[in-house]
């Protein structure tokens, strides 16, 4: 018989997402998607670069939805306190979230917040804070991702920075999700080719880390893994031709697979990227990109055989940890990635506080290793010098 806590660590609560319609052409399904999630008024939130594309006007119209855009790259509160007094100034009963991670955790945010009364930083993610919100003050959802990484679409929670205390907070509610999804390719066509890289490394990222991660849910390891063989083979296919419909596609699955299968944990990667995200209003997903081999070279004693059943299902030739590094390194290189955290704004000068920042980031709690203020200064000094660690 297994000793007892074996068992106990095969004992975890799991939870899946919600309706998806993907495909090339799915947007001209919007007006009936709100309809299906009870929307009857619904305010679509985006970021202003996409306000001003043809794609966000035809769907505005067909949804008849005012369009909020005051939305920045790294989403602060003030987005979100503004979003909600335009939600309510046209007595709006839902929301499109319309674009990439930033517009979508934002009009998450702002439906959440729509119909609560106390602070959005009592609802940071941090033990039960999320019973604090009144649930029933929570508007529906439609999210309509228009990039290939964060997968925000299929997530229950919107990461917002304080702008006060410059650290990024994961607010979070199982209600938060949306109700549906529209994927549809052809709306990531536009995005310029180092975008494409950024965001899809940070699908990477998402499956990655939810695959190492060392908590019990074999279904999100499974997703994981196929999340990360879908970005192999497609994203360096999407980044060389934008118009490459197939490759957005399988890009644009991975992405959602990976914040499907991230519920199982994150790790270090993210705790040393938000911190740098908050602090230089750096991509995120660029962040995730710099750090991601560093991470997985800390974290080589914990995932040894975790990684060479990884480099099996991926085909390199090297079935080890290293092989798997050796892979995200070439990957990186093929996408122009830079190789170091300068890159970033990272300075030197600031590490103690980037560190004590990441130490407190709830993304420490799946890393495969314990870290802690000390180890994090260590993985930050080490990708400002270009070196495994």
């Amino acid at each position: 018989m297994p000793h007892v806590s074996d068992l106990e660590k095969l004992t975890a609560n799991w939870n899946y997402p919600t309706a998806i319609r993907f495909g090339v052409g799915r947007i001209a399904e919007l007006k009936d998607a709100c309809k299906a999630a009870g929307i009857a008024r619904p305010l679509l939130v985006t970021d202003p670069g996409l306000a001003a594309l043809p794609m966000v006007e035809d769907a505005a119209a067909a949804a008849g939805a005012p369009v909020f855009s005051a939305v920045k790259p790294n989403p602060v509160e003030r987005n979100v306190t503004e979003g909600v007094a335009a939600y309510r100034a046209h007595n709006a009963d839902g929301v499109i979230a319309f674009g990439g991670g930033s517009a979508l955790d934002c009009g998450k945010a702002i439906a959440f917040m729509s119909g609560q009364s106390r602070p959005i930083w009592d609802f940071e993610d941090v033990g039960d804070w999320w019973t604090r919100a009144d649930a029933k003050g929570i508007a529906p959802v439609v999210a309509v991702p228009t990039t290939a990484g964060t997968g925000s679409e299929v997530g229950r929670a919107a990461v917002i920075t304080n702008e006060a205390t410059h650290v990024k907070k994961i607010i979070f509610h199982p209600r938060m999700l949306p109700v549906l999804v529209i994927a549809d390719p052809a709306l990531t066509v536009g995005l310029p080719a180092k975008l494409t890289a950024a965001t899809g490394m940070d699908a990477l990222a998402h499956n990655l880390e939810a695959y190492c991660s060392p908590f019990h849910h074999p279904l999100a390891e499974g997703i994981a893994l196929e999340g990360m063989r879908l970005v192999k083979e497609f994203l360096p296919r999407a980044t060389r031709d934008g118009q490459d419909l197939e490759a957005r596609a399988h890009m644009l699955a991975a992405a959602s697979m990976g914040a499907t299968a991230f519920q199982k944990g994150l790790g270090a990667i993210h705790s040393l990227s938000h911190p740098v995200g908050a602090v230089y209003d750096a991509h995120h997903g660029l962040c995730n990109a710099v750090f991601m081999p560093y991470v997985l070279a800390f974290n080589r004693a914990a995932i040894e055989v975790k990684m060479a059943r990884l480099a099996r299902y991926l085909g390199l030739a090297d079935a080890s940890t290293q092989g798997v590094i050796d892979w995200v390194l070439a990957l990186r290189r093929e996408l122009a990635i830079p190789h170091t955290a300068d890159s970033l704004g990272v300075k030197a000068a600031d590490l103690d506080r980037l560190s004590a920042m990441a130490a407190e980031d709830p993304s420490c709690g799946g890393n495969p290793l314990p870290v802690d203020a000390a180890a994090l200064k260590r993985l930050y000094q080490a990708s400002l010098d270009g070196r495994m660690p």
